[in-house]
């Protein structure tokens, strides 16, 4: 048990048995009225997010969750498969619980695992990632007239990235993981 004063980023709180990751918080103290804090939160188990406020007078359950170095090994009909490179203990993580975030794993990737009760229930990627173009079109004399231009381009790991114009097949790009931009030439 704790109280809303506790709270700061990446505190966990437990909400009708989920476990809920602060990603904002903001304390406020009114002239008048008790104090709270005003949240947002996310969804370590489906990746939702919704904004909770809470008052000061009142108690939550901050729970321990472990934070563990994985490697990625692979994925098959079961799911992504992580390994402990210290134990060589190994987790699978279901599809679902993946989500989105599957299309940026590649072979012996470094992540960051979200343990709660024993098991996997979230991914940290690194922030940003190196691809290689596979698949563009090529630039066409003139197309850049209205400014910031941009193509869709294929990258080894099988996804759509918007970039640049000027880029070329077997280029290496960074792309933010978090949104799926392109960030810059590699």
């Amino acid at each position: 048990m704790g109280s809303p004063s506790d709270i700061k980023k990446g505190v966990v709180v437990l909400q009708n048995g989920d476990p809920w990751v602060v990603t904002e918080f903001q304390h406020i103290n009114p002239g008048k009225g008790a104090a709270f804090v005003r949240t947002r939160i996310k969804n370590l188990k489906s990746g939702r997010t919704l904004e909770q406020t809470f008052k000061v007078s009142e108690t939550i359950d901050i729970v321990d969750v472990e934070y563990r170095n994985m490697q990625y090994l692979f994925h098959d009909a079961t799911g992504y498969t992580f390994m402990d490179s210290g134990t060589y203990e190994q987790f699978t993580m279901a599809d679902d619980i993946v989500g989105d975030q599957g299309k940026y794993l590649q072979e012996s990737l470094e992540v960051t695992l979200t343990m709660y009760e024993g098991q996997p229930i979230a991914i940290q990627l690194p922030r940003k990632m190196n691809f290689k173009i596979v698949e563009t079109m090529p630039a066409v004399k003139g197309d850049t007239a209205s400014g910031n231009v941009t193509k869709e381009a294929k990258v080894d790991a099988g996804f759509i990235v918007h970039v640049p114009i000027f880029l070329k097949e077997g280029e290496l790009i960074v792309v933010n993981t978090d949104t799926g931009d392109y960030v810059e030439r590699a």
